[in-house]
């Protein structure tokens, strides 16, 4: 998250103060939605929205306009919660396709650890054996202790100079947006489209599979209109929990369905002890070599990039249309001041167009039927005898 922040020009205060508030809000609307609705409604920062700025890094160095764009992700997250036949039509958006637009962000920070073992060696090396041995042995541990192991390698080659900078005390830090529609375009729409589609959905469909209905309107106005407040002070969107939904609204936080909305209660008090820290925690990252944070922060993604990957290729209908997608997504190029998130998904929409448009067409239904057809004749002809010589 510090480092998504400082990609769009924040900075140290900035970065902090944004953190801060996203603690605070994210924390705030779990304890007051998981009290008032008894279920586990579990809220975090857009991991995905974080990876997008990391990745677009140099489309702005102004943060104020970095803010307006979150101001807009936030609005129109507000939109959809207002008009439930909009968050009809992005839950349409394809599975394959939001997807593999989500991998495509997550590809460079998953990187991160062999450039760091390569780099670094002496500090990377360590944490990924660490985080290998214990995900064979005790996978939930995996990374909790390599982040330890960093924090501890952290401290020791870091020094303690940055102890004079750091302030225990709370700080918030107000930036005036500032719009510009090149950066709005390239920041607030992929932002919005990653929020929705990499965690909000999937998070509403996680307490579903747990038997839970979520209120999703609710959850999207809260956190639409906290993050439109927290963009002033430097906050990223906050949304619906995806991953770690599932623990909270699983059986590893009560055997007991009714009260396993404790579960969210209690991280919604730990992120706001958190959120108290952030000047701490921020001097500390900005003394610390970037290369390792985005290493752990690489190992940490693993599996959401395992999960976006096998969600964007379960289909074989639509596998072309998500490598293209994912393929532009992860490129970093930028057309006309757009990022490539935003054309990962312009392409990817018009590779679904122009296949769907084609599997139509009724010469290619036809060769497509006789295609079937001999592949059944095929199987039903009688396997050849075996040859015992």
């Amino acid at each position: 998250m510090l480092a998504g922040l400082a990609a769009v020009g924040a900075s140290h205060s900035q970065a902090s103060s944004g953190l801060l508030v996203i603690c605070i809000a994210q924390g705030v609307l779990a304890i007051v939605l998981s009290l008032i609705y008894r279920m586990p409604i579990k809220f975090a920062w857009s991991t995905p929205g974080a990876a997008l700025l990391v990745a677009t890094a140099g489309i702005t160095g102004r943060f104020a306009e970095a803010v307006a764009a979150f101001v807009v992700a936030a609005v129109l997250i507000i939109v959809v919660g207002l008009w439930p036949a909009l968050e009809r039509v992005i839950g349409r958006i394809p599975r394959p396709i939001s997807n593999a637009m989500v991998a495509g962000i997550l590809f460079p920070l998953c990187l991160a650890p062999v450039t760091a073992a390569v780099s670094i060696p002496l500090l990377a090396i360590p944490v990924i054996l660490v985080w290998l041995v214990l995900y064979r042995l005790a996978p939930r541990w995996a990374v909790p202790s390599a982040i330890v192991l960093a924090v501890i390698l952290l401290a020791a080659t870091a020094g303690t100079g940055w102890i004079h900078g750091a302030t225990l005390m709370p700080q918030l830090d107000f930036v005036a947006p500032s719009f510009d529609l090149r950066v709005v375009v390239s920041l607030a729409i992929p932002l919005f489209i990653v929020t929705m589609a990499g965690q909000n959905i999937p998070g509403a469909t996680i307490l579903g599979s747990f038997g839970y209905r979520a209120p999703v309107r609710a959850s999207l106005i809260g956190s639409g209109a906290l993050s439109a407040v927290g963009a002033l002070f430097g906050g990223i969107t906050i949304n619906l929990a995806a991953l770690t939904q599932a623990l909270t609204a699983g059986p590893e936080a009560s055997p007991d369905r009714a009260k396993r909305w404790i579960a969210p209660v209690s991280a919604g008090c730990t992120y706001i002890a958190l959120g108290l820290l952030a000047g701490f925690a921020t001097a500390f990252v900005a003394a610390s070599p970037p290369l390792l944070i985005e290493a752990v922060a690489g190992l940490a993604l693993l599996g959401a990039f395992i999960g976006a990957v096998t969600a964007a290729m379960e289909s074989p209908p639509g596998r072309l249309s998500a490598i293209a997608t994912f393929l532009v997504t992860a490129s970093g190029i930028t057309i006309l001041g757009i990022g490539s998130a935003f054309w990962g998904l312009v392409v990817g929409a018009v590779f679904v167009l122009w296949l769907g448009w084609a599997r139509r067409r009724p010469g290619v239904a036809a060769q497509r039927e006789r295609v079937t057809h001999d592949e059944a004749d095929i199987a039903d002809e009688p396997a050849p005898a075996p040859d015992r010589s």
